[in-house]
């Protein structure tokens, strides 16, 4: 049941997404598209109200339940940027607007995007180490609890190889062409 939640959240963040960016530039109806982009958070807290009312009706958690946790925080740290970056390119394709920049791919440049985009992962491990700890603390018991809080778990392997092939990699091929 958590998977098909969780699956029916990430298709109604697109779908959130691409028809406010369709309002916005197809039917230039800007007002519209914000109202509409303006939905994306409920779609989180829809999906963190679903977590804990499976929570606290005894549902054994599982990694499905941690993956939630880390949804949200990835979703409320990435959003914004991920929806920037579809603006541009809807503004392209449909406004005559410049071609969207490409990351840069070596050099100072690229650490600073690889590190900016490393400290956003460090915010939403955060933020999903808040929504499990939080729910363990809430609706859980003491062995749902002890399960939400495997988390760490995931996040940390995530933490470590995002460091090692973001800003570790970009700063050694930085060092190298020197």
């Amino acid at each position: 049941m958590m998977v098909t939640i969780i699956l029916v959240c990430e298709a109604a963040f697109w779908v959130t997404v691409v028809s406010g960016l369709l309002l916005r530039y197809v039917l230039r109806l800007r007002q519209v598209s914000s109202v509409v982009l303006a939905l994306v958070p409920l779609i989180d807290v829809a999906l963190v109200v679903a977590v804990a009312i499976d929570v606290s009706r005894g549902a054994e958690v599982t990694a499905v339940h941690r993956l939630a946790g880390i949804y949200l925080g990835w979703t409320v740290m990435f959003g914004k940027s991920t929806i920037a970056w579809l603006d541009g390119w809807f503004a392209y394709r449909f406004a005559d607007a410049p071609r969207p920049p490409k990351p840069p791919k070596k050099g100072p440049e690229a650490v600073r995007h690889e590190m900016k985009s490393f400290i956003k992962w460090l915010g939403a491990a955060a933020i999903a180490l808040v929504v499990c700890f939080g729910l363990s603390v809430t609706v859980a018991d003491t062995q749902q609890a002890t399960a939400l809080r495997d988390v760490v778990q995931p996040l940390w392997i995530i933490t470590i190889v995002w460091f090692l092939f973001g800003p570790a990699w970009a700063k050694g091929t930085t060092e190298a062409k020197r």
